[in-house]
């Protein structure tokens, strides 16, 4: 049996909520393309992000900690993943499009320059007399520009809906600026919740890499109630953990609060009376979140993270290792721009040299910026 799009479009009517995103209402696409026969265009534009050269390079960006520090950690992929499968999860028991959300979470950090929020910061510095860099605003230019993959336009062309997913994206790290998207609503239904599987994944999950490199141990988050929660359940003794328990407890910690998130959420939606996508998008607040109860928790666990894992030593360490990296290249790039690729020499008078620079820069892996750096300022190596 062939399940054309039409077919596909059909069920989602039976099984996705009346106030979240129906593919064959979108407003479409920037430059008009005949839509394929057996995928609806959420998953069109899944296939594309997956295709794109900016998402692979994700596996080669740092999450917390550099690539070369350890196999086992997260990377900005392995992250985008996780987000990815939290985020279908929500959307499955919230009757909300998981295949739109699915391409939400995976185009959500493809802007991310190397070495994390570290690198974000450090360009956002050297480009503040020109317009500044925000790898929110650069994973939309990617999608809607920098990859080039169709002789017919520039970027992906993705769905209008996926686009003001991706505008609207915001969570503490992540700012937005939705002014050519409806900038008086709120995100629909399945951008707020791309927005809480975010969040929600890189609390779990940077908990478990600072538990693995052994920069925080359980003794030091006794007293942590999102912790005691789960702990108490997995451990006899917190300070005997191995690697199974560890896992046991991330999985068990992730779990609680996608419980608690699809329990608070559902019960806001019931108790705002909405019907309809334009009802939802027109509330004051966003209907997906936490309890008040859950969210103190997970702000008592975030607050942990900042003080004793991103603000750790060795993470201190390679934050600025990091901005002396980008600053130099950077410096580099400027004093003399022909020591850049030819295709982006070419692209100078067009966008500018230092916004050239800048694009180039945050497209680069760690390991790349680092053997470019080497390159440049060790005289012992080839150029």
């Amino acid at each position: 049996m062939f399940f054309n799009r039409e077919y596909l479009e059909s069920i989602e009517d039976t099984i996705l909520a009346p106030y979240a995103v129906h593919s064959k209402l979108s407003k479409g696409r920037k430059y008009p393309e005949v839509e394929p026969d057996y995928r609806t265009c959420f998953q069109r534009d899944r296939d594309r992000v997956l295709q794109t050269t900016s998402f692979r390079r994700l596996e080669y960006k740092t999450q917390v900690f550099i690539n070369y520090e350890g196999d086992y950690y997260r990377t900005r992929l392995t992250h985008t993943l996780e987000v990815t499968q939290i985020g279908r999860t929500l959307a499955r028991a919230l009757g909300a499009s998981e295949d739109l959300v699915e391409v939400i979470c995976m185009a959500h950090d493809m802007g991310h320059p190397p070495f994390g929020h570290s690198g974000e910061t450090t360009l956002n510095q050297l480009m503040k007399d020109h317009g500044g860099f925000n790898h929110n605003h650069h994973s939309y230019r990617i999608v809607t520009e920098i990859e080039r993959r169709y002789p017919d336009f520039p970027g992906l062309n993705l769905s209008w809906e996926v686009l003001e997913g991706m505008v609207k994206h915001e969570t503490e790290y992540d700012k937005t600026d939705a002014l050519d998207f409806d900038p008086d609503l709120r995100g629909h239904l399945e951008a707020q919740i791309t927005n809480v599987a975010d969040e929600l994944a890189y609390t779990s999950h940077d908990l478990d890499d600072g538990l693995r490199s052994g920069i925080i141990t359980p003794a030091m988050l006794k007293g942590i109630e999102l912790w005691d929660m789960v702990a108490e359940k997995n451990l006899e003794d917190a300070c005997g953990m191995n690697d199974l328990t560890r896992h046991m407890i991330i999985r068990d910690l992730t779990g609680l609060q996608v419980t608690s998130m699809i329990k608070s959420t559902t019960d806001r939606i019931k108790s705002s009376g909405i019907k309809t996508l334009k009802d939802l998008q027109s509330l004051p607040n966003n209907v997906v979140g936490f309890d008040e109860e859950m969210k103190k928790r997970n702000r008592n666990l975030k607050d942990f993270l900042f003080s004793n894992m991103y603000h750790q030593y060795r993470v201190v360490r390679m934050h600025k290792k990091a901005e002396r990296i980008i600053t130099e290249l950077f410096k580099a790039y400027t004093d003399e721009p022909s020591m850049l690729p030819i295709q982006f020499q070419s692209l100078i008078d067009e966008k500018g040299k230092e916004r050239t620079i800048c694009d180039y820069l945050a497209g680069m892996t760690d390991r790349f910026a680092v053997d470019e750096y080497s390159k440049l300022f060790d005289p012992s190596l080839l150029p």
